[in-house]
């Protein structure tokens, strides 16, 4: 059969998705244990997550360091032991880390878990710290803060969360070559002991699970103590900010790197589903109106993107985008212009419809793996959101008005209350 070419292909609308549950077990210690059983290959992700970002610090950079420096040695494995012990099961591990959370990300064939499990009970439960590596890490971290000191996307990012949540503020920090080189070890092993090794956790398995596997997890981490001694983390941060411009002249950079935006909500308030499809709408994809206006009519940039990112306490929305320096002013005034329109426009039928099929069919194409239903389940299971709060996805985003949208722009995009951060110059 020939394809004819001059028809385009049939699609259909996107109504529902279904995401599927996963299977929650409490090991015998009390740690929760959550299953997503998905996938014809033999290979799964374990991931152990535990409260312990910049919001539990006492002093910064130690939930950094404290995570990191697991998979540098413990009592009796050397960092490069564990290092090839990972490499000869063909296993990949991962420390990461945010505002709010660290964790261990392993990948592994099935039948290699038993000693991924091995090998990660005595990380966490004997580590042994080591001065070597320790100055290692340091060394390679004042290095990589370094380099991106020089790159104008770093600084305007660094620079636009500091004058939005404050410098104290957990979500406003960012690595200082001071604090790095300050941090003791000490204060690294007090924030391990608290907050990783006797703090809260949560394993999530993922990928073609059995109830071998189940009673496997349960027999490395359900035997031991579990103290979850870590009491909740309260701080006093201000929840006030104003609108303001901030210029950081940049004299060798060729370029500006702009960030406009202002402080959120998380994905609890009731206009989160209607924001999401504003924030599409302006700048949230390839066909949006600020790519048109600024990339495609004016070309001004190579591209230029608006975000809402939800943290666990609060959230941001944030336009991003690089110019030549002398386009500074004019993108900025493009930028404000194509917010003004949605605030004094009422957007098309054909334009909101093609926003809401593109927002459906990405949000079903990013649920193809069980690593990926696992991402999506992660964020229901740790922000405590309701069981069908994907499901409804879909749903709320075909619920979405022209008129919603107008009202998103007039509530949420106001001028006045938005961080302005240039880094470059004008």
């Amino acid at each position: 059969m020939i394809l004819d070419r001059t028809e385009a292909p049939d699609y259909k609308i996107i109504n529902t998705i279904h995401l599927p549950e996963p299977q929650s077990h409490t090991l015998d210690n009390g740690i929760p244990l959550h299953v997503i059983n998905i996938g014809e290959q033999p290979v799964v992700r374990f991931e152990c997550i535990f409260e312990s970002g910049n919001w539990h610090e006492k002093e910064t950079g130690a939930s950094y360091f404290a995570i990191k420096m697991l998979p540098e040695g413990t009592r009796s494995m050397t960092s490069s032991e564990i290092s090839e012990a990972f490499d000869k099961i063909g296993a990949f591990i991962d420390m990461t880390h945010s505002s709010d959370r660290s964790g261990i990300v392993v990948y592994c064939l099935s039948r290699f878990l038993p000693e991924v499990m091995t090998i990660i009970k005595e990380m966490i439960g004997e580590p042994d710290f080591p001065e070597k590596e320790l100055d290692e890490l340091r060394n390679i971290t004042l290095q990589n803060l370094r380099v991106n000191k020089e790159k104008t996307a770093y600084l305007a990012t660094t620079e636009f969360r500091r004058q939005l949540f404050g410098r104290e503020h957990p979500y406003g920090q960012s690595q200082e070559e001071k604090n790095i080189q300050d941090l003791s070890l000490s204060a690294i092993r007090d924030h391990f002991e608290v907050f990783v090794k006797n703090g809260k956790r949560t394993i999530i398995l993922a990928g073609q699970v059995s109830d071998v596997d189940v009673k496997l997890v349960n027999q490395y981490f359900g035997q031991g103590e579990y103290k979850n001694d870590a009491s909740e983390i309260s701080r006093i941060v201000d929840t006030d900010y104003e609108g303001k411009e901030v210029l950081v002249e940049k004299s060798d950079s060729v370029q500006s790197t702009i960030r406009i935006g202002r402080r959120l909500f998380t994905r609890q308030h009731p206009d989160y589903f209607k924001m999401l499809v504003t924030n599409e709408i302006l700048g949230g994809y390839f066909g949006s109106r600020l790519m048109k206006n600024i990339r495609e009519e004016k070309g001004l940039t190579y591209g230029i993107s608006s975000h809402m990112v939800t943290l666990r306490r609060e959230g941001y929305f944030m336009i991003g985008t690089d110019v030549k320096k002398e386009f500074t002013q004019q993108t900025i005034d493009e930028i404000k212009k194509e917010i003004y329109r949605l605030q004094t426009e009422l957007i098309d039928d054909t334009e909101l419809q093609t926003v809401k099929n593109f927002m459906a069919g990405e949000f079903a194409g990013s649920l193809n793996t069980a690593f990926e239903v696992a991402d999506r389940q992660k964020i229901l299971l740790l922000d405590k959101l309701p069981a069908d709060f994907f499901s409804r996805y879909i749903e709320q985003i075909h619920a979405t008005t022209a008129e919603d949208i107008q009202l998103m722009a007039l509530k949420y995009l106001r001028p006045e209350e938005m961080v302005e951060v240039v880094v470059g110059g004008k």
